[in-house]
Formats: C-alpha cells, structure tokens, sequence
C-alpha cells in the first residue's frame, strides 16, 4: 500500500487525499495517516517543483568531473570537508556525487551560457584550494530526465 502511495505521489505530488485514497483504494483519513507516517520515517523528503532548467534561462547543462588534492597529515579540515562545505553554497551545482575511480567528484551544472559556466570554473571552481583537476562534459540532449524512483 505504501508503494501505491508513493507512486501516486511522485506522479502527482500535488493530489488531494481525497484523489490519493480513490487512486489506492484507501479512505481520506487513512491515506493522510500513512502519508504522515512516510514523511516522519523519512521516505519522503519533500515536496518540490519540478523547474526545466531551460525554462528559467539555465540553458547550458554541464557534467564536471573534480579529483581533490590528497590529503596530507596536520591539516584540522581534509580537502574533502572542505570542498563539501563550499559546494552547498554554488547555486550552479544542482547534484554532487563521491565517486569510486580516478575522480573524487561529479557535479551536476546548470548555468545560462558558456560566459556562465566559465565564470564558475575560473572563478570558484579552480579557485577552491581543495580542487587538484576538472574534467567537464556538456549535455547535448537530454534523453531521459525523471525523479520518481522505481517503487
């Protein structure tokens, strides 16, 4: 039933209870408790907008590959600490993700022009004291962008 729920909700995240009991065959009352229930676990995080990046003058999608300096003994904050502080406050990355293999990091860009996107490489980016080496890929075409996880 949970599952049902969760669908429904990352379809329509907007639904009434009314509408979400009808679509999992629940009553009004007992679909608002379990949708309680979920957020007080955890199992939803949120409730958001879904913006095209495009759609807002964010037109240019990049994928940026960062390796960090290693890490030496006497340092109080690893290169690591220190670049996971810095990357919450860049508005231009929308996603970062640690990664296993030659990079420590990909972020997930979006800016409105290559001028943007060079702004943030130059500017913050390699500026960072952590940062040793980027490697970027731009998006040409997006084939497939989604957000419901399959439950």
């Amino acid at each position: 039933m949970d599952r049902r729920i969760l669908r429904a909700l990352q379809a329509h995240g907007r639904i009434t209870y009314d509408e979400l009991a009808g679509q999992v065959g629940l009553s009004a009352s007992a679909a608002l408790r379990r949708v309680k229930r979920l957020e007080d676990a955890g199992v939803i995080a949120g409730y958001a907008a879904i913006v095209p990046p495009e759609r807002v003058g964010l037109g240019l999608s990049a994928y940026i590959n960062v390796r960090l300096e290693k890490h030496t003994e006497g340092h109080k904050r690893t290169p690591v600490d220190l670049f996971r502080a810095s990357v919450q406050a860049w508005p231009e990355v929308i996603e970062c993700s640690a990664l296993t293999g030659e990079m420590d990091y990909l972020l997930r860009v979006v800016v409105a022009d290559m001028a943007h996107y060079s702004r943030f490489i130059m500017d913050t980016l390699l500026k960072h004291p952590s940062v040793q080496d980027v490697k970027t890929s731009f998006v040409l075409e997006r084939v497939k962008a989604t957000s419901p996880v399959p439950v």
